[in-house]
């Protein structure tokens, strides 16, 4: 295994555990806080979508982010991760676009950086340092 191997799979690695990690932090947030769903479930009524759907974000938010973590399907938890993002960007999020927050930045920049992250762990894969390498 050349230098070169193990800089581009340390570097997956770290994406992993970054995205993996910080996105499971909103998951146990919504474990620890299930009212947060009726908010989730009511949003999607909005757009004329079944509120059961809501519970997709344990998909999105929990296992998705531990697959990516321990890497074993990273691809595909990645994707699932995106599919969450996208769905958070359009109920949630839509409105803020082309906006600035108020120190400055992107409204939805951490939104972006899951999404992106995420599309960029099912680009890459898990690397050699996973349980189930791609």
């Amino acid at each position: 295994m050349g230098m070169n191997s193990l800089n581009a799979d340390g570097g997956r690695l770290i994406l992993r555990l970054t995205v993996g990690g910080l996105m499971l932090f909103h998951g146990v947030a919504k474990v620890m806080h299930p009212a947060s769903l009726e908010f989730i479930a009511a949003m999607l009524v909005g757009f004329s979508l079944p509120g059961v759907l809501a519970y997709a974000v344990y998909l999105g938010e929990i296992v998705a982010p531990l697959m990516v973590i321990a890497g074993v399907k990273a691809r595909t938890g990645g994707l699932i991760m995106v599919i969450n993002m996208l769905f958070a960007l359009l109920l949630a999020h839509s409105g803020d676009f082309f906006s600035l927050s108020e120190h400055g930045g992107w409204s939805i920049e951490l939104q972006m950086f899951y999404l992106l992250s995420a599309l960029a762990v099912v680009f890459l894969g898990s690397g050699k340092f996973a349980v189930q390498p791609d």
